[in-house]
């Protein structure tokens, strides 16, 4: 009778306790599971938020020294999560996949040759990224900006390219760190830098005169203190001592393994960006643009800092799946992917429920016009359920990048959002003139449809396939310890 009451077509509990050797019960099982996740996701999201709170600090700076200023580092900084930002941060995403199966398969050895790899891989890449950081002006004004702002925006876009050298190596050794559920100094790194950078800002922009220029350089120098704070971390703990063994030319094999996957990761994380963004363009066009440019980045930063929760879950199960395929423990994997869809739901409804009881107040925030109050308290609950669906599309791609799925997701994303969410928000913002209301509405057809997929993808997985596929990974390539 307990052997079935613990069968579950949902997470295959009685086959993870046949697979792991324990004997626990039903509900055991299951809290242990949160209990990992949770304790992975916690200072996971926490320097998630405190990442994004980075930049945030420096465009409120910007914001002192007047409207030009705070609309040319709105800009900027906007145009540089589009186009550089934001393909660093998916593009290291690969290494969830080398890092995690290979620290799940105990070739801790392994560790160090991927995130070298993927720091060479994400230099290069950032060459080319800074070129066109140094033109932003100029490409601003061809597509329409305003003349002034853009030329701002130019200038500080070109003091930021420093921390886009930084930003990717940073964000290939928080992977490192993370797939070997070291997170704590993670947090502590960035709370660090967060505060830091509160005083550098100061100085550069008000003490030392050198106005949203300063405000730009301090968002560099912040990415490469954190950086220098973890690469020291990575070489003097003693946690890293077995994934770490110094450099080594063996990085240099294997680079097209991991640009394959790369490719795709970075665009599953850019095209998010793309649709967000295009969102926010999209508000100049409408009937009442002065509203309409103020309310909607109210509505985009209140959606991504909140987005940084469900952010939190997708890197704890992206962990937790793949060090379990890297063991060949497929139930195990199978159970945390399972879990962390029941958790980023619950998630969801309680941060719903949040935003729409705060709804008539939260504009204050932001604004002391009652009409943009107004206005943002009729759309922030459709940032509710966008944020629901959003929380649940990014665990499922968390999944996604613990198995290797980089490239079927990335297809996935491209489909769903230029086929269905910017068409669907245009749409419905110009021609069924929902305005604001319908670009939200568009993005929450897009992201349901991502869900969709992803969701039956997941759902009907071959585990056992997958973990033999972790191993063939793991091992294709084995490099040997000296």
């Amino acid at each position: 009778m307990e052997s079935q009451s613990l069968s579950s077509p949902l997470v295959g509990i009685s086959d993870y306790q046949r697979e792991n050797g324990e004997v626990k019960g039903r509900r055991e099982v299951l809290l242990a599971e949160v209990k990992k996740l949770v304790c992975l996701a916690g200072p996971l999201i926490a320097s998630s938020l405190l990442q994004t709170i980075l930049q945030m600090i420096s465009v409120m700076f910007a914001a002192h020294l007047g409207e030009l200023s705070f609309f040319a580092a709105s800009k900027a900084t906007s145009f540089a999560n589009v186009t550089g930002f934001s393909l660093m941060v998916g593009m290291a995403a690969a290494l969830e996949t080398f890092c995690g199966q290979a620290f799940g398969a105990k070739q801790n050895h392994m560790l160090g040759i991927y995130l070298q790899r993927a720091m060479l891989v994400l230099v290069v890449v950032c060459i080319p990224v800074s070129i066109v950081w140094a033109n932003a002006g100029q490409i601003l004004m061809a597509i329409g900006q305003d003349k002034d702002i853009s030329s701002e925006a130019g200038v500080y876009a070109k003091w930021l390219i420093p921390a886009l050298f930084a930003f990717g190596p940073l964000h290939c050794c928080i992977r490192f760190l993370q797939t070997q559920s070291i997170v704590i100094p993670v947090m502590v790194a960035s709370a660090v830098t967060a505060l830091l950078h509160l005083l550098v800002c100061w100085l550069l922009v008000f003490k030392f005169g050198l106005g949203s220029r300063g405000a730009a350089l301090s968002n560099s120098m912040a990415y490469w203190v954190n950086l220098m704070m973890l690469a020291l971390y990575v070489r003097l703990s003693p946690s890293c001592k077995k994934s770490w063994n110094g450099f080594s030319r063996e990085a240099f094999h294997g680079l097209l393994s991991f640009i394959r996957l790369a490719i795709p990761s970075g665009i599953m994380v850019w095209m998010e960006f793309w649709l967000f963004e295009s969102v926010v363009n999209f508000s100049g066009l409408l009937p009442n643009p002065k509203l309409e440019t103020t309310t909607i980045p109210i509505i985009y930063n209140t959606a991504m800092l909140i987005f940084m929760i469900p952010y939190g879950l997708a890197a704890a199960v992206s962990t937790r799946v793949s060090n379990e395929l890297g063991a060949g423990r497929p139930k195990a994997a199978c159970l945390a992917a399972h879990v962390v869809i029941i958790l980023a739901m619950l998630v969801g409804l309680a941060v719903g429920l949040i935003l729409i009881l705060v709804r008539n107040i939260w504009g204050y925030a932001y604004s002391n016009e009652v009409e943009v109050v107004k206005y943002v308290s009729i759309l922030l609950p459709i940032v509710a359920a966008s944020n629901l669906v959003d929380g649940l599309q990014a665990v499922l791609s968390g999944v996604a990048r613990g198995c290797g799925w980089q490239t079927p997701a990335a297809f996935v994303n491209a489909g769903a959002y230029n086929v269905v969410g910017i068409p669907s928000a245009a749409l419905l913002a110009f021609t069924a003139h929902l305005g604001g209301k319908g670009l939200w509405m568009g993005i929450v057809c897009g992201l349901t449809v991502q869900l969709m997929v992803l969701l039956i993808i997941t759902l009907s997985t071959d585990w056992e396939n997958e973990a033999k596929k972790a191993k063939q990974r793991v091992h294709n390539n084995p490099i040997p310890i000296e």
